[in-house]
């Protein structure tokens, strides 16, 4: 019998993990984002990763 995997069934499964170092201004802008619009951490930091490839595309 195959191992079922536990937890939510996702379409956007999140392999990888990171661990970052940002300084207070960084986070504080960070966490009033988050509040403005009402999303969490990661949600917020997969937002600024599109806005990058944004900015590549137009180069």
């Amino acid at each position: 019998m195959a191992n079922k995997k536990i937890g939510r069934p996702t379409n956007n499964p999140r392999p990888h993990k990171l661990s970052i170092r940002i300084n207070d201004s960084s986070k504080e802008i960070l966490k009033n984002y988050c509040d403005f619009f009402r999303v969490n951490m990661t949600e917020a930091i997969e937002r600024g990763i599109k806005k990058l490839e944004d900015d590549i595309k137009q180069k």
